[in-house]
C-alpha cells in the first residue's frame, strides 16, 4: 500500500496594536477549517522555502506584503482517521509589513478581522490552537507542538517530545461536552473539569476517626505547601472517575486499591480564584468523591515527592474545626469535607467555603 506524503503549510498570525489579524473561514463549502478563525496561510508550492510560502499567501490572502516575521514553531498534525495524512505547519507571527488589507469580497478564504489578543479564546478555535496561542504570549522559544485528532476532539498533545495532560471539558452534571483542553489552559480559562478525590479514613482504638493529609509539595501549580485531602488529581480526558481515583492513590501514595475498597459518597462541585506564582489560577471542578478506610500505616506509603512532601494523620474533629475557622495552613473545601464528614457519621455539618 502506497502512504501519501505529508503535507506541508505555513500559517502566520500578524500583529497591530495588541490584536491579531484573523481569518473567519466561511466562504468555502468544503473546508476543513470551516466556521472556524485561523491566521493566514497555506499549502506550499512545489520548490518553495516555509518563507517563500508565508510571503506568497499572505500577499494573495490579505494584500500585505511582510517586511518582519519571525518563525515560531513546528505544529505537527495527526488525523487518527487517516494516520498517513500528516500535515507539518511552520508557525509564524509577524509585526512589520506595508500595504493595505484588501476588502472583505476580495478575500475567497473568508472575512478579515483584527481582533484583540485577550479575546481570541472566545472566537470559534480548534482546540489545540489555544496552546499555541499560550506559547505565543508566554513568547516561548522555538517549539515543536504534536496535535492528534479525532473529528475535531483533540486526542493528544505533544510538546517538545513531553505529553501534555488533556482534560475533558463538561457540562454542569460532569458530563463530557466533546471537547477537551490542555490542564494549564483549563485553570486560566476556568473551564469545567473532572476530579476525583480519595479520603482516607481510619478508626482508633476509642472509636474516634483520623484522616490521612497530604502536605502539597513547593512546586504545585496550586496552593504550595498547604495541607490538602488525602489524594486527588483530575481525570484525564477519555477516563473515568473511579480508575482516576486509584491511579492518583497508587502514584501520589503507591497505596495499590482495587475498585471495591473505595467507598463512593457522591459529586461536589467548587470554584475558587486565585493567583499563584503570578499567574490567575481559576478552577470549576466536578470532583468525584471517595473514602477509602483500609488500615493505612504512614511507614508503608510511598510518596510522590513531585506532588507530596509529606503526610499527616489529623483526628477528623479537628481538622473539621480547623477547617472551619479558615486556617491558612489547609486549602480544604469545606463543603467536601462536610460529605465525608456526614458519610462517616458525623452528626454536625460544616459551612461550604469560598475560595
Amino acid at each position: 500500500m502506497e502512504r501519501k506524503k505529508s503535507e506541508m503549510t505555513t500559517l502566520c498570525y500578524i500583529e497591530k496594536d495588541d490584536c491579531y489579524l484573523m481569518l473567519h473561514r466561511i466562504r468555502k463549502k468544503k473546508d476543513v477549517n470551516k466556521e472556524k478563525w485561523i491566521g493566514v496561510g497555506g499549502h506550499f508550492e512545489t520548490g518553495e522555502s516555509p518563507e517563500e510560502c508565508l510571503l506568497r499567501e499572505v500577499k494573495e490572502e490579505t494584500g500585505l506584503t511582510l517586511t518582519n516575521y519571525r518563525f515560531r514553531g513546528l505544529v505537527s498534525f495527526v488525523v487518527e482517521e487517516a494516520p498517513e495524512e500528516n500535515t507539518f505547519m511552520c508557525l509564524y507571527t509577524a509585526d512589520g509589513f506595508e500595504g493595505e488589507i484588501i476588502s472583505t469580497e476580495d478575500c475567497e478564504e473568508g472575512v478579515l478581522k483584527w481582533v484583540k489578543k485577550e479575546d481570541i479564546p472566545k472566537l470559534n478555535l480548534w482546540t489545540g490552537d489555544k496552546i499555541f496561542f499560550q506559547l505565543l504570549e508566554e513568547d516561548a522559544p522555538f517549539f515543536s507542538l504534536k496535535l492528534k485528532y479525532h473529528g475535531s476532539y483533540l486526542k493528544e498533545a505533544v510538546l517538545d517530545g513531553k505529553p501534555l495532560e488533556l482534560l475533558d471539558i463538561v457540562d454542569e452534571k460532569g458530563n463530557p461536552t466533546g471537547l477537551t483542553q490542555e490542564r494549564e489552559i483549563v485553570h486560566r480559562t476556568g473551564e469545567l473539569h473532572r476530579t476525583a478525590s480519595v479520603w482516607i479514613i481510619n478508626k482508633e482504638n476509642n472509636g474516634r476517626q483520623k484522616v490521612l493529609l497530604q502536605k502539597r509539595s513547593a512546586g504545585k501549580d496550586a496552593y504550595p505547601g498547604c495541607l490538602d485531602l488525602s489524594s486527588a488529581g483530575h481525570v484525564p480526558a477519555g477516563c473515568d472517575y473511579l480508575e482516576s481515583a486509584i491511579r492518583e492513590l497508587g502514584e501520589e501514595l503507591g497505596i495499590c486499591a482495587r475498585k471495591e475498597d473505595l467507598r463512593y459518597i457522591g459529586l461536589h462541585s467548587s470554584e475558587f480564584h486565585e493567583i499563584f506564582h503570578g499567574k490567575p489560577f481559576h478552577n470549576r471542578e466536578i470532583s468525584a468523591v471517595y473514602l477509602y478506610e483500609k488500615q493505612v500505616d504512614i511507614k508503608d506509603l510511598r510518596l510522590q515527592t513531585e506532588e507530596v512532601e509529606t503526610v499527616v494523620w489529623m483526628d477528623l474533629e479537628e481538622c473539621i474545626e480547623k477547617v472551619t475557622k479558615g486556617d491558612p495552613q489547609f486549602c480544604i473545601d469545606q463543603g467536601e469535607l462536610a460529605m465525608v464528614a456526614s458519610a462517616c457519621g458525623r452528626q454536625g455539618e460544616t459551612k461550604k467555603q469560598t475560595f
